[in-house]
């Protein structure tokens, strides 16, 4: 008898038994030309349904060797493969049942190709993890719909979703390519002294604010202007042009409505690759890029925020400024500290969500109120600083303050979407009508002084449990005791990403968090073993939902801890 006929013996035995007898099926099966392997079981209908993964010899799976050779593209064909099980499992998904019954499903995957743990290609096999309700009367076994669902189910999705003759292959070489072009070109940015690039004909604007999927009526393509275009050879498709951001500062500037928030959130998400017909394929932004904003009621934990903010009322030093609570500017001012301590090259700042004295103090308010009243050196004062000192760019988005036209390396005016290069004609009005306000906060950034955190306040366990960790949608983590918001955090894109931030502040702890390493060195540490070890080594099993996050979101979730202290690095 066959693996598969045992399975569907054992699951036929297994009816009308308390669901808890379930467990009896864990373990490897042999189907005809695939291995199915459950494994975790549920304990009962209502629980998160069962792991189980399939992997395929490539003598059966048969993917040419091209579409994964490179590390591009083999991310690009296990995110396909991923869509395509997506795609299959849904119309093999049906409700048989109580709680999760009868569900077959992948982890759900939005507009961004990300490496994941779905999906695994490599010369021997192709590996594919996902989740199984085992159905179920009530509370008790449904043996026969078990056996429809593992013995015939899913040796048809297996056939459709995961065999290289069944796939388009047109399409697969279409989307391998797309990836590897917009990864090329991130490269190249840096050698012509780009923090970002924008291809004509791109589509930016979203469908709304919960659907992330491109416009498709009356969206205008992306044009660049004379002066700012440039030239890409990419591997695959050629010749492609675009608007290319050069490093320094840089303005973009517009009426309301006329798309500067849409090319930042473009460019916030640029950080990431995007799947064919996304509008947004060839849009790369320097891997680095952190997008900043104000976030009211964040806690923080020992951050030197003097560059920004000193001589706070009753003489409080900011040097090691904590608060459980802050304000506009306080939470403003720790993100970019947080951010440039974590490495970024360059900032993103839309002033619709930034702190307006922040931002911006200017000529007559500086007349009203004497420096020595007011602890904020705005950021107009320090963006230049950074540059110079620190070799960090910024992209800012700004319609109320014609200040920032004195720092400003280039001007970009967004006009119904279309972007024209008026740097000279913000420089003649700079000259013009002068601002007479007076630069502060001294000739240099400021030192960033670095943080050791402290292993005993970071803490994931609850009640009996070690470690209690739980995703509740993009924005919110559940470790151990405590909350950590994210919601601020916008180039977290995935719920994945969120459950293996929550893992690697586990895992961090474990190996390198130890009251003598600073942030930096456990971000790059932690980093480098994800680059050389793979996501896995965040589960404690075969974990399918996983996905990969920058240093810059781990250290968003670690700052925004609230439990979390810091020593000063002295």
């Amino acid at each position: 008898m066959s693996n598969r006929e045992k399975l569907r013996q054992l699951l036929l035995q297994l009816d009308d038994k308390s669901y808890k007898a379930y467990k009896d099926i864990k373990g490897r099966y042999h189907f005809s030309d695939f291995t199915l392997i459950v494994d975790r079981v549920q304990g009962d209908p209502f629980a998160s349904p069962s792991h189980v993964r399939v992997q395929l010899s490539q003598a059966v799976a048969d993917f040419p060797k091209t579409l994964y050779q490179s590390r591009s593209r083999e991310i690009a064909l296990r995110d396909y493969l991923t869509r395509q099980f997506d795609l299959v499992a849904r119309e093999f998904s049906s409700h048989r049942g109580t709680g999760n019954s009868g569900r077959i499903a992948i982890m759900s995957v939005g507009q961004s190709v990300i490496e994941r743990t779905a999906a695994f290609v490599n010369d021997e096999l192709v590996e594919v993890r996902f989740v199984v309700g085992l159905p179920a009367r009530g509370r008790r076994i449904s043996g026969r719909q078990a056996a429809e669902m593992l013995c015939e189910d899913i040796p048809e999705i297996v056939d459709q979703a995961l065999k290289y003759e069944s796939l388009d292959a047109v399409e697969i070489k279409q989307h391998v390519e797309t990836i590897e072009d917009a990864d090329w070109l991130r490269q190249q940015l840096a050698e012509r002294d780009l923090v970002a690039f924008i291809a004509d004909d791109a589509i930016l604007p979203r469908r709304s604010g919960v659907d992330d999927r491109p416009l498709d009526k009356n969206a205008l393509p992306f044009q660049s202007p004379e002066t700012l275009r440039e030239t890409f050879n990419c591997p695959n498709r050629g010749e492609v042009t675009g608007m290319g951001i050069p490093a320094g500062i840089t303005l973009i500037v517009g009426g309301g409505y006329h798309g500067k928030s849409t090319v930042l959130r473009s460019l916030e998400v640029g950080v990431y690759n995007h799947i064919p017909g996304d509008g947004r394929e060839l849009v790369v932004t320097q891997a680095s890029a952190v997008k900043i904003r104000a976030e009211d009621g964040r806690s923080i934990a020992s951050v030197d925020i003097s560059p920004f903010i000193n001589q706070l009322p009753q003489g409080r030093s900011t040097r090691q400024f904590s608060t459980a609570n802050a304000s506009g500017s306080t939470s403003q001012a720790a993100n970019i500290i947080e951010a440039l301590e974590a490495n970024t090259q360059l900032l993103l700042v839309d002033e619709d969500t930034a702190a307006t004295n922040f931002m911006i103090r200017d000529h007559r308010m500086q007349q009203l109120i004497a420096k020595d009243k007011e602890p904020i050196t705005p950021f107009i004062d320090k963006i230049r600083q950074l540059y110079t000192d620190y070799g960090v760019s910024t992209i800012v988005v700004m319609g109320g303050s014609g200040d920032y036209f004195d720092v400003a390396d280039t001007v970009i005016a967004m006009d119904n979407f279309q972007p024209y290069d008026v740097t000279e004609k913000a420089r003649a009005i700079a000259k013009q009508y002068q601002t007479e306000r007076i630069p502060e906060g001294g000739k240099e950034f400021g030192e960033i002084a670095p943080r050791i955190p402290l292993p005993e306040s970071i803490d994931p366990s609850r009640g009996s449990r070690d470690v209690k960790l739980k995703v509740r949608d993009v924005d919110e983590v559940v470790f151990g005791k405590e909350e950590i918001d994210l919601a601020a955090v916008e180039q977290i894109v995935e719920k994945g990403q969120l459950r293996a931030i929550a893992e690697a502040i586990v895992y961090a702890k474990r190996h390198y968090i130890n009251g003598r390493t600073t942030v930096a060195e456990v971000l790059n540490r932690m980093m480098a073993d994800l680059e050389s070890q793979g996501l896995d080594l965040l589960g404690n099993l075969p974990e399918g939902d996983l996905v990969l996050f920058r240093q810059f979101e781990l250290a968003a979730a670690l700052n925004r801890l609230r439990t979390l202290q810091v020593r000063d690095h002295h």
